[in-house]
Parts: structure tokens; C-alpha cells; sequence
């Protein structure tokens, strides 16, 4: 057996991250279910990807009170009022769950991971 100083040759290698999506499939599976459940589950794919490891649960905390906020926002100002905004809320908060899934494994983003 020959001797190698170099420290490096028998390291162990890092762990790699875990990933959220197995396919594209199902990358765009998660990231319909926002807007399918018309933002009522919003948070569900930031929860299963706590879960899983993939990002920090502190994100998925601050994604299911926003949209526990914007819900309960959204029924209280819900009524016959021409300038009601609430919907407006709800599609936002569609929007940015699905944009926010569909980087979940993206290397590039680096926030609560």
C-alpha cells in the first residue's frame, strides 16, 4: 500500500442535499397544487419540503401564517364593496406559492436552505 500524504484522497464526501422533486412530473404536479386548491394549499409543498429536509421549517412556518393572514384577510373584507381587494390577495399569494414551488431545487436560491 502505497503512502499518500495527501489528506484530501480519503475524505469523506458531503452529504448531498436532498431534492424535492424525483421528476419533472412531478416538480409540475407540486407546483399546480397552489393554483389548483385556488391557494388554499398554498403551504402544503413548503411543509413537505420541511419535512423531507429541504429547506429550514422556520420558511414553511412564515409560509403557512402568510397565508393563514391572507385568508382570514380576504373572508373579513369579503362583501358587496366595488374596490374589495381580497381576491386580488388570493392571487397573489396563488402565484408567488407556485413560483416559490417550482424553485424549491433550485440550486441558485440559497434562502432557507
Amino acid at each position: 500500500m502505497a503512502y499518500n500524504p495527501n489528506p484530501y484522497v480519503n475524505a469523506p464526501l458531503t452529504p448531498a442535499r436532498p431534492h424535492m422533486f424525483g421528476s419533472t412530473l412531478a416538480r409540475a404536479i407540486w407546483t399546480l397544487v397552489p393554483v389548483i386548491s385556488l391557494s388554499l394549499l398554498a403551504a402544503v409543498p413548503f411543509v413537505v419540503a420541511a419535512v423531507k429536509g429541504v429547506i429550514k421549517p422556520w420558511l414553511a412556518i412564515v409560509y403557512v401564517v402568510a397565508e393563514i393572514a391572507i385568508l382570514v384577510i380576504t373572508t373579513a373584507t369579503s362583501g358587496n364593496d366595488p374596490q374589495n381587494w381580497g381576491g386580488l390577495l388570493l392571487i397573489v399569494l396563488m402565484i408567488v406559492a407556485a413560483t416559490h414551488t417550482a424553485l424549491l431545487d433550485s440550486e441558485r436560491v440559497r434562502i432557507g436552505k
